[in-house]
C-alpha cells in the first residue's frame, strides 16, 4: 500500500474518480489544500464525500511554491509519500516540483509548466515543428489588435493560463477582439485565488471535426489508448456539448491524429504522465489545439473505462508511483459509450427539469446528473455552466452518440426569474 500526496483537486468528476482509483487499489493519500472550504459542499453524484478517505487533512499555501515546497519536505519527513498527484489543472506544476523535490516519481516541472501554459506549447510545438494554428503572444488591447492584423479574422482569443473553455473566443473583427481582451483584463485571479498572467494568445481559427488523443507515457514509452470525438456549442464560445469514445474516424484519419499527439507529447518532454491531447482535423491534417497533462475531464475518463476497462484515473496513479500501469483492454461488452450535456442559455433559478422522468431507466443508460432544483443558473460562456448530463452506451457500434443526443432532446430546464 502507498501512501499519496494530492495537492488540491477539483470539486467535479475527478473528485470521485482519483479517490476510488487510489481506494481499489488500496493506497492512502494525504490531502493538501488553502482553502478547505472550497471542497465543503454536497459530494459528488451522492457518493460519500471523497475526503472523508484521506488519511490526513493539512492547509497549506498551495499558491506560493517557495512556501510549499519546504513545507512538503517536512511533510514528508514525518508521514512518508510515495508519489505526489493532483487533478487540478492550476497545481499540475506544483505536483511537478513537490515531486522533483521529494525525489519522487513524475514527469518533468518545466515539461509540465510548458504543457499547462498554451503560450508557451504553441512556441515549444513550433520549434519543433509540429503542425499547429499560426499564432500571437500579446501583451495588452493594442497589440493583439496589430497582431489580428497579420493573423487574419476570424480567429481565437484566448488566455494562456485558464481551462474549460473560460474566455476562448471566436472575433470576427476588431470591435470582438477588443470585447475579448477587456473581458480577460477583468479577471485576475483565476477560480483558485491564483494572479493571472495577463498575456493573450492569438489563435488562426481552425475548421474541422475536433478529437482528444487519450495517452499514457511510462519510462518513455507512450501508449495511445484511444481518440475521442467532441461537439462543440455556443455562439462565440467554445462550449463542449458532448464527446463519444471512440471516434467515428477512418483508421487514416485516427493515424493520423495520433501520430501528430504523440509528436505533440515528445516534443514537450512529457514522460511519466497521463495525457489528452486535443487535435483539430483540418482539410490540412491534424492541428494540435492544446496539450493538458493529465486524465481528460468532462466524463471521458468514464467512456473510456465503459468501452475499454481501462481506468485513465488508476494509471495516473500508477505513473504517480513510478509503476507501470495495466492498459490491457478489457472485453465490457460496449462498443461505444457517449455522454451529452445539458447547457443552459438563458439565467435564472432552476425550478426543475421537464423530460427527466424515466431517464434512468432508458436503454443504455450509464449516467444521468441533474442539478437540484434551486440551483441559480446562468447562461453558459466556458465547459463550467453545466446543469447535468447523460451518458449511454452502444453494444453494437458507434451509435452512442446519437442515442444519448435523442435523450437529451427531450430533456429542458424549466426556470424561473431570480
Amino acid at each position: 500500500m502507498a501512501h499519496l500526496l494530492v495537492v488540491e483537486s477539483w470539486v467535479g468528476s475527478m473528485s470521485r474518480l482519483l479517490p476510488r482509483a487510489l481506494a481499489e487499489d488500496g493506497h492512502d493519500f494525504t490531502f493538501l489544500t488553502r482553502d478547505l472550504r472550497h471542497y465543503l459542499r454536497s459530494a459528488p453524484e451522492g457518493a460519500g464525500h471523497p475526503l472523508l478517505d484521506a488519511r490526513a487533512l493539512v492547509t497549506a499555501p498551495t499558491n506560493d511554491i517557495d512556501a510549499l515546497l519546504p513545507l512538503a519536505e517536512r511533510l514528508h519527513t514525518a508521514l512518508r509519500f510515495d508519489g505526489v498527484l493532483t487533478s487540478c489543472d492550476y497545481y499540475l506544476p506544483a505536483a511537478a516540483r513537490i515531486a522533483a523535490r521529494l525525489g519522487l516519481p513524475g514527469p518533468s516541472a518545466e515539461a509540465v509548466e510548458n504543457a499547462c501554459r498554451k503560450d508557451a506549447t504553441r512556441r515549444v510545438l513550433a520549434a519543433a515543428g509540429v503542425p499547429g494554428p499560426r499564432f500571437a503572444v500579446c501583451t495588452d488591447e493594442a497589440g493583439a489588435l496589430r497582431a489580428a492584423r497579420d493573423i487574419g479574422y476570424p480567429l481565437v482569443a484566448k488566455p494562456v493560463d485558464l481551462c474549460a473553455g473560460m474566455f476562448v473566443r471566436r472575433v470576427d473583427d476588431e470591435a470582438q477582439l477588443a470585447e475579448a481582451c477587456r473581458a480577460l483584463a477583468a479577471f485576475p485571479l483565476n477560480a483558485r485565488g491564483q494572479r493571472r498572467d495577463p498575456h493573450i494568445l492569438l489563435e488562426e481559427y481552425l475548421t474541422g471535426p475536433e478529437v482528444s488523443v487519450e495517452t499514457v507515457t511510462y519510462a518513455g514509452r507512450v501508449r495511445v489508448v484511444g481518440v475521442t470525438d467532441k461537439s462543440v456549442g455556443g455562439d462565440r464560445a467554445f462550449i463542449e456539448t458532448g464527446h463519444m469514445f471512440p471516434a467515428g474516424l477512418t483508421p487514416e484519419q485516427t493515424a493520423a491524429a495520433t501520430r501528430t499527439a504523440v509528436r505533440a507529447g515528445e516534443a514537450l518532454g512529457l514522460d511519466d504522465v497521463v495525457a489528452h491531447t486535443e487535435i483539430k482535423l483540418t482539410a490540412d491534417g491534424p492541428r494540435v489545439v492544446e496539450v493538458n497533462p493529465r486524465p481528460a475531464g468532462n466524463r471521458i475518463t468514464e467512456l473510456v473505462r465503459h468501452v475499454t476497462g481501462i481506468d485513465l484515473a488508476a494509471a495516473c496513479v500508477d505513473v504517480a508511483l513510478g509503476r507501470e500501469p495495466d492498459l490491457r483492454p478489457r472485453e465490457t461488452g460496449l462498443r461505444s459509450a457517449a455522454v451529452a450535456f445539458l447547457v443552459p442559455d438563458t439565467a435564472g433559478v432552476l425550478a426543475g427539469v421537464d423530460g427527466a422522468a424515466g431517464l434512468r431507466d432508458a436503454d443504455g443508460v450509464l449516467e444521468v446528473q441533474l442539478a437540484e432544483p434551486g440551483t441559480e443558473v446562468r447562461a453558459a460562456d466556458s465547459n463550467n455552466g453545466y446543469l447535468g448530463h447523460v451518458m449511454a452506451g452502444d453494444t453494437d457500434g458507434l451509435g452512442a452518440r446519437d442515442r444519448v443526443t435523442a435523450l437529451l432532446a427531450g430533456v429542458r430546464p424549466r426556470l424561473v426569474r431570480a
